[in-house]
């Protein structure tokens, strides 16, 4: 980040697409921190540089002809668009990538190239996603062409089965006192079949895991509580092999038996301090030591 301006520009561009894409299935910010940190200095509440860069995903998916002519009907392919800010962006392209099952890494490559020929040629110094979700509408079709199998697939299902995910999430909260947040944060997670805990206190930290979409509906009840300041500090997705058996898969992923809330030697004029050590040891029980570094920026012991 070299400046208050570009920084504006960036959280500028992330308020434009979190309002024009609302669902996490088709916007979603890989890392909640970065994007409080460069919140933070643009409204002047810290004078230091944001030190992590906003990471994004946007899902799409789009209709595209089969360019052999043996089908009247189209296909949909579902199409990620991944971004990643860089420090002088928008002076400079951001890190953008395409992934589309249906595409060939020779063909990504192309699209990678003409994308972003196009995007300096028309956004120079200005923000650019719009411009390549738009571009990426307009001319993925030219670089997906259907193989031989994949069009005999295409007389059955014209869309790929959802890949089922495994989801840990690692939330952040300033502080959880409120009785009634803790007690929908015990009830939600029981409802959704969802293990981990809760530790109540300041700072607040609750970690789910689970089916993915169960871990996002949690979060998205969650979210639009009443909070001082909250996010998702660190994200887990594991792909699961349907071959394996899926239950079977996300009963051996998950560190916790069930869901908890977890209290260590309060303490403090509130009791509202936890003992860190020992939330450090509670979670390297759980083989979740290395997490406690991305919450506090130190090694726990």
């Amino acid at each position: 980040m070299t400046g208050i301006e570009e920084a504006e520009a960036q959280l500028s561009e992330i308020e434009l697409l979190t309002s024009m894409f609302p669902s996490q299935n088709e916007f979603n910010i890989r890392d909640q921190l970065a994007l409080a940190e460069l919140r933070e200095y643009v409204e002047g509440r810290t004078d230091y540089l944001p030190s992590s860069r906003p990471e994004f995903v946007i899902h799409q998916k789009m209709d595209t002809e089969d360019l052999k002519g043996l089908y009247v009907s189209l296909f949909k392919v579902t199409v990620a668009i991944s971004c990643t800010y860089v420090v002088d962006y928008p002076n400079v392209l951001p890190d953008i990538s395409v992934r589309c099952p249906e595409l060939s890494r020779a063909q990504q490559a192309r699209l990678h190239a003409d994308m972003n020929a196009h995007l300096k040629e028309n956004c120079c110094g200005e923000v650019c996603m719009l411009s390549a979700v738009e571009w990426i509408k307009d001319n993925a079709h030219l670089y997906i062409t259907k193989n031989p199998a994949a069009q005999g697939l295409q007389r059955v299902s014209t869309e790929t089965p959802p890949v089922e995910v495994f989801t840990r999430l690692w939330i952040y909260s300033h502080h959880i006192y409120n009785k009634v947040k803790r007690k929908n944060i015990l009830e939600w997670s029981s409802d959704l079949g969802l293990s981990g805990f809760c530790m109540p206190g300041k700072p607040g930290i609750v970690c789910v895991e689970g089916p993915q979409a169960s871990c996002e509906e949690f979060w998205a009840r969650v979210k639009v509580l009443t909070w001082k300041r909250i996010m998702i500090r660190h994200r887990e997705d594991i792909p699961l092999h349907s071959q394996s058996g899926g239950e079977g898969n996300v009963t051996s992923l998950r560190r916790f038996s069930g869901f908890e809330e977890a209290m260590f030697d309060p303490h403090g004029n509130r009791g509202n301090h936890m003992d860190l050590g020992q939330l450090y040891q509670y979670l390297n029980e759980r083989g979740c030591g290395e997490v406690f570094q991305l919450y506090f920026g130190i090694e726990g012991r």
